[in-house]
């Protein structure tokens, strides 16, 4: 099962996929074809209704990043709609990637193993 739910849902993952960020390109880059830690991850990947960032599902957890645009108020219901399912959610701010790359390959690495 592919987790889409319709064939707009797909299209419009595979948008967000030929769209992404500089800061979703260099992530990905180091998180593509199991290159992280042996493990496999996921690009705007759908859960339920949702399209996630990142997901590394061995682990049910999603990295999200945020580029300004992040609302508590708005994304909460996502969360807990994501963590009622038994995901864990890594937020990052795209300047905190751009900056410091390795500092957040290591947390996610950290959350991995736990």
């Amino acid at each position: 099962m592919s987790g889409f739910h319709s064939d707009i849902h797909k299209m419009h993952a595979r948008a967000l996929r030929a769209g992404m960020t500089e800061t979703e390109r260099r992530l990905w880059h180091h998180l593509r074809a199991h290159r992280f830690l042996g493990l496999s991850v996921r690009r705007q990947a759908p859960i339920g209704p949702f399209i996630v960032d990142f997901l590394i599902p061995a682990h049910r957890l999603i990295i999200e990043l945020d580029g300004g645009q992040h609302n508590p108020a708005v994304d909460a219901p996502r969360d807990a709609a994501l963590a009622a399912r038994g995901y864990r959610i890594l937020r990052f701010w795209n300047h905190d990637v751009l900056g410091n790359l390795p500092g957040c390959l290591q947390r996610i690495a950290e959350e991995a193993k736990s």
